[in-house]
């Protein structure tokens, strides 16, 4: 709610999410997900009955996914119809659109077994290109784009709770993700810190089989004379910097930590910058990435 509408004594607006994107990006799993949170659900909702729904007195919080390709979908009939609402919508809406890299498609329709919408007898991959170009429009009018390639449902999960919550107090929330640059950059990340400068625990036989949250990896890192100078400079930078980032009206940022094997150095800082964080009064998750899966 605006300073504006507060000092009105306005009641807030209740909480609309729309879902769309690529066949097979996961908007049944970012539907469940909400509807978890406490969000009431429609999905598969034809075009025409967008107006109606949309434009409908709302008293609790709603999720509605719109697939792509079906029922007569055109991405700018979906554009126009959101453009109209939103100026007089008695909720905030938020459109969210899910994609995904082309090859984690066509596994996941390899594994289901399901043909592509607008494939037909062609290849997955040809449906796919296709359904990037006739998407195109609303994935530019999308309040927030979900890259899903590399995230599991908890992970979804909890990068829409940071976005959506109901219960969220006031404040920025931050998502701080550890990976190995080996797996690839985290594709949610908005910023993205490289920690391989630090000493390597994998290369010392004792400690190469555990993780960075265990205490003598800890010690063995911050034992390394550039962590506290490291670790002095990221709390002088990013103190400053996240309330801009509130003030901009941002309600939600990633921060990736990456090292070469996501086991180690960058499990590590990922653990002290959210502790740093948390001691500074922000709203903190965790998660390590490829903890499970790398080493170094």
């Amino acid at each position: 709610m605006s300073l504006a509408a507060e000092a009105r004594g306005d009641a807030p607006r209740p909480r609309l999410v729309v879902v769309t994107g690529l066949s097979g990006a996961g908007r049944s799993t970012a539907l469940k997900a909400l509807e978890d949170m406490g969000y009431a659900i429609v999905d598969n909702l034809p075009l025409s009955l967008v107006p109606n729904l949309l434009g409908g007195p709302q008293e609790a919080p709603l999720a509605i996914g719109i697939p792509v390709l079906n029922h007569n979908f055109s991405a700018t009939a979906l554009v126009e119809a959101l453009d109209l609402l939103n100026p007089r919508a008695n909720h905030q809406l938020n459109l969210v659109f899910l994609e995904c890299d082309d090859d984690k498609l066509v596994q996941r329709y390899i594994e289901t077994r399901h043909r592509h919408p607008v494939a037909g007898d062609r290849p997955v991959t040809d449906g796919i290109a296709l359904e990037r170009r006739l998407v195109s429009p609303l994935r530019e009018r999308a309040d927030l784009v979900i890259d899903t390639t590399a995230l599991n449902p908890g992970a979804l999960k909890r990068l829409l709770h940071g976005h959506f919550a109901l219960d969220a107090s006031p404040g920025i929330a931050i998502f701080v993700t550890s990976f190995a640059y080996r797996h690839g950059l985290p594709r949610e990340a908005d910023l993205v810190l490289d920690v391989r400068f630090l000493r390597n625990p994998h290369y010392v036989a004792a400690l190469e089989p555990l993780g960075g949250r265990d205490p003598a990896v800890a010690a063995f890192i911050e034992a390394d004379p550039y962590f506290s100078d490291f670790v002095a400079g990221l709390g002088t930078w990013l103190e400053p910097l996240l309330p801009r980032y509130e003030t901009e009206g941002k309600s939600y940022l990633t921060i990736a930590i990456g090292c070469t094997g996501g086991r180690h150095r960058s499990v590590f800082v990922a653990e002290w910058l959210g502790s740093w964080l948390k001691g500074k009064g922000f709203r903190v998750a965790i998660n390590h990435r490829d903890l499970a899966r790398g080493t170094g």
